[in-house]
């Protein structure tokens, strides 16, 4: 039998809210013998029932008791909120009815007190009508009798009382009175002002001296009103003569009698000093309104009589130099004025310093009429520079008699900057604004003007008629360079100062940045010029070079004769130029120039010894290795023994040298087995031209029919999976013929600072027998006139591998070039396109300089140049 009683699992899982019925009874009728326990089963889950029933009884039976506990409850709260609400009200009520009882009892004390205080209001009302009423009567006496001084102090005392009865002047007595006090002081106004003209008139001024100054202290308790109309008629009385006299359209008011104008206002200040301050308040400040009426009257004069000027039917214009004398007249006027009523200068012309914060009172008080003319000025300027660039052009760099120093710069240059400082600072003081940017224009047009037509001009070579010009002199060079550098940091320092002085909204329109550049980029070409002095000497040994039979060599031996000869010349040369450059940055741009020449140079001349066996190659390897290392202390030529060369221009070096291996080392394989030449030119060279491979292959010697088969092998090993990544062409092959230097008949030029122009190589383009320097100075014009994208890669370190080939190559001359004019210079062609040229010839310079470490344009020890 199922155990239902015993085992309260079977109920207990009735409880569950997932009872299943037929798998609870499938529990207890497990088995079919079970069936026989039905009846039993029955009545357990009856009994269980009545339990379950009993046991809700009594939940439900003790819910109902809970339930009325809990309303007994809240009835007994509500019932003491509203006894609490009671009381509160109680205590309210009690509170108002004490607030009523105490009010009542104080209402007899504040009756007092209003009293008292209308009492006391009403007594001092009467002393100050009192008060009032007798120092009116006492002032009206006074001022019949012209007694001022009581006068000021009565007055100041009846416009005080006065003001207490503003409120008062609905009653009628108050409201006469008011009136009366109103006419007495319209009475005493004029009566003043009567006896300041009769004064004038009569010329009594030093006997009713004390009473006019006694009169001043009514003015001044009259108000400001009073005083200002005082002083209004004090100032155009003094100024009517004036007026008078120097009408536009007299004689005397003309510009040639402008000191005539200034003069007659200073005997006027010495005649109100000696007669006329001591009747005047110091704190009027009368003189000070003086000049001012005085500047104001002058400046409209001014105004009409320039405008008439300018109209004129005759034709004639305004004389610059008159205007200029006026103005400047004016403006020492205008300082006078300030110093005398300040305890600073307004300004100075020279320095133009100028007190924080203290705004000056006759700042263009009068020569503000002349800011819309200045622009004659500016023109004049213009007019006197463009003298000056011609004059410059035609003095030389240095007199003969001149000794060169390393830091020697071209006195034009220094001339120009003086004359660019003083008329900077007289336009600051004439105009800080739009005149300003027009002579900021006009400075701009004249430093791109030196740059080109004086210091290019100097580097430029001028031949006359049949007679061939030389090179510039290396210190001549050198001078232009430092002229430069010192163009560059000044004009950057002039920029800094016009921007100090210019209006702020203006500071935007100033850029001298240009013209700074583009010295920099004489620099650039003076650098290529001292390289060019290198170049020509070693010419020689090039020639010895290209002479040599590289093909018949047997073994290897000690560098080649060339060799030594190339840097005994480089380093003799190298030495000169270097004791001649004060400022490190220069010297390394030299060196630099000096190794990019020589690696490019070498390219060139070995495509010119064809054929070149595997001994030769080595030899020639070998050379360069001597080379190399001869061009590591260059930069250290004239240091002391054991300096050591910075690790950059090391690094320079080698990358430079190493430019040829590629080439030598494809050179030095044998053509036999042909497999190990296509291998060692894959390797070495990396690119997948046919015309470079033939190149090597001519440059071996190897003939033309036996050409053929390398050729197939090669393109067979160019075709295999691991060179498909190689380059289409090299770079350092492309631009080269074998027997004829580069395409075009140049050569590669260097890739670094100053790389002027491939047209400037003279002695390895077409690689001639001698040096023809007639034709250098136009080199120059040339790369500065052709652009910048005959320039080559500007960046110093970068390598000819990493170079494209036509920015190497030599550009042909553009096809709008005009021919060379008789004096042996280029025809004129558009300054702008020269000048922008040199601006990106210096921006590349630069760059290339900043990488030198230290501050650029500073000299050796930090010292400027």
């Amino acid at each position: 039998m199922p155990q239902l009683n015993g085992d309260t699992a079977p109920l207990h899982s009735l409880d569950g809210e997932e009872f299943q019925v037929i798998h609870h009874l499938d529990k207890i009728f497990s088995h079919p013998s079970s069936l026989s326990y039905v009846s039993k089963t029955s009545r357990a889950l009856r009994i269980y029932q009545n339990e379950l029933d009993q046991e809700i009884s009594a939940h439900v039976q003790q819910q109902s008791a809970s339930d009325v506990d809990s309303v007994k409850r809240i009835q007994a709260a509500q019932a003491d909120l509203a006894e609490l609400f009671q009381k509160v009200e109680g205590v309210r009520q009690r509170a108002i009815e004490t607030e009523e009882a105490i009010t009542e009892m104080t209402a007899d004390i504040k009756r007092l007190d209003n009293t008292k205080k209308n009492l006391t209001l009403s007594m001092t009302a009467l002393k100050r009508l009192q008060m009032l009423t007798t120092a009116y009567e006492q002032l009206r006496g006074l001022s019949n009798s012209r007694q001022y001084r009581e006068c000021a102090q009565l007055l100041q005392a009846v416009i005080q009382l006065m003001a207490h009865f503003k409120s008062y002047r609905s009653i009628d007595q108050i409201a006469t009175l008011s009136k009366n006090v109103s006419d007495l002081q319209r009475e005493m106004l004029e009566q003043v002002c009567e006896d300041f003209e009769a004064a004038f008139a009569k010329g009594e001024i030093g006997q009713r001296r004390g009473m006019l100054a006694e009169a001043c202290s009514v003015m001044d308790a009259l108000g400001e009103n009073a005083r200002a109309r005082l002083i209004t008629w004090y100032c155009n009385t003094q100024l009517r003569e004036y007026r008078q006299l120097f009408k536009g359209s007299e004689e005397a008011g003309s510009l040639d009698n402008i000191s005539r104008r200034y003069s007659w206002f200073k005997r006027l200040l010495k005649t109100y000093d000696n007669e006329h301050a001591a009747m005047f308040p110091p704190s009027w400040r009368v003189n000070e309104l003086l000049a001012n009426a005085f500047c104001e009257t002058t400046r409209e004069d001014f105004k009409g009589i320039l405008q008439k000027s300018i109209r004129r039917e005759d034709g004639q214009t305004l004389d610059v130099d008159l205007l200029l004398s006026c103005l400047q007249e004016t403006l020492d006027f205008e300082h006078g004025l300030e110093r005398r009523f300040t305890n600073t200068s307004r300004a100075s012309i020279d320095t133009l310093s100028s007190t924080d914060g203290q705004s000056p009172i006759f700042s263009q008080a009068i020569s503000e009429a002349f800011e819309p003319y200045l622009s004659l000025w500016v023109e004049s300027q213009d007019k006197h520079l463009s003298t000056m660039i011609p004059k410059y052009r035609a003095q030389p760099p240095r007199q003969p008699d001149e000794d060169f120093f390393p830091q020697m710069v071209i006195s034009s240059s220094t001339e120009l900057f003086s004359f660019y400082r003083l008329t900077l600072a007289q336009c600051a003081k004439l105009s800080p604004g739009a005149r300003l940017v027009e002579l900021t224009k006009v400075f701009a047009k004249y430093l791109d003007q030196y740059a080109q037509q004086v210091l290019l001009y100097y580097i430029s070579e001028r031949p006359s008629g049949q007679t061939p010009s030389k090179m510039p002199q290396s210190e001549d060079i050198v001078l232009v360079l430092n002229t430069a550098d010192y163009c560059y940091n000044t004009s950057t320092q002039l920029e800094g100062k016009i921007k100090s002085r210019i209006d702020h909204d203006l500071k935007v329109s100033i850029d001298l940045q240009s013209q700074a550049d583009a010295f920099m980029g004489i620099a650039s070409a003076t650098v290529r010029a001292l390289v060019r002095k290198v170049e020509v000497d070693i010419e020689p040994a090039w020639r010895e070079m290209r002479n040599t039979g590289w093909s018949k060599m047997e073994s290897v031996g000690d560098q080649s004769s060339y060799v030594a000869e190339m840097l005994l010349r480089i380093t003799s040369r190298a030495a000169e130029i270097l004791g001649m450059l004060h400022k490190q940055q220069y010297a390394r741009a030299f060196c630099d120039n000096i190794v990019e020449l020589t690696a490019n140079a070498y390219v060139a001349n070995i495509f010119q010894c064809k054929p070149i066996s595997e001994v030769g190659a080595e030899q020639i390897l070998l050379d360069i290795y001597v080379l190399k290392k001869g061009f590591e202390g260059l930069l250290t030529s004239n240091s002391p023994p054991q300096t050591a060369a910075p690790s950059t221009y090391i690094k320079r070096v080698s990358q430079a040298m190493s430019r040829v291996d590629p080439i030598l080392k494809t050179l030095q394989v044998r053509p036999s087995p042909p497999e190990a030449l296509v291998q060692a030119y894959l390797i070495h060279i990396a690119d997948k031209s046919d015309a470079n491979f033939r190149k090597i292959l001519d440059l071996k010697g190897i003939r033309k029919p036996d050409q053929a088969h390398l050729v197939e092998l090669f393109q067979a090993h160019r075709a295999s999976p691991r060179n498909e990544n190689l380059q289409q062409s090299s770079p350092l092959l492309t631009p080269m013929v074998v027997g004829g230097g580069s395409v075009g008949g140049g050569v590669p030029m260097p890739t670094g600072i100053g790389s002027l122009s491939s047209a400037a190589s003279l002695s390895t383009s077409n690689l001639p027998g001698r040096f023809d320097p007639s034709t250098f100075g136009s080199a120059i014009m040339t790369a500065a006139r052709d652009g910048v994208d005959r320039f080559g890669t500007p960046a110093l370190g970068s390598s000819m591998l990493n170079t494209p080939a036509e920015s190497r190559m030599t550009s042909p001359p553009p096809a709008n070039r005009r021919p060379q004019s008789p004096d042996g210079g280029r025809e004129a062609i558009a300054p702008g396109n020269l000048n922008e040229n040199l601006r990106n010839i210096g921006k590349f310079f630069k760059r290339d300089m900043g990488g030198f470490g230290g501050r650029f344009g500073a000299a050796k020890g930090g010292e400027d140049g």
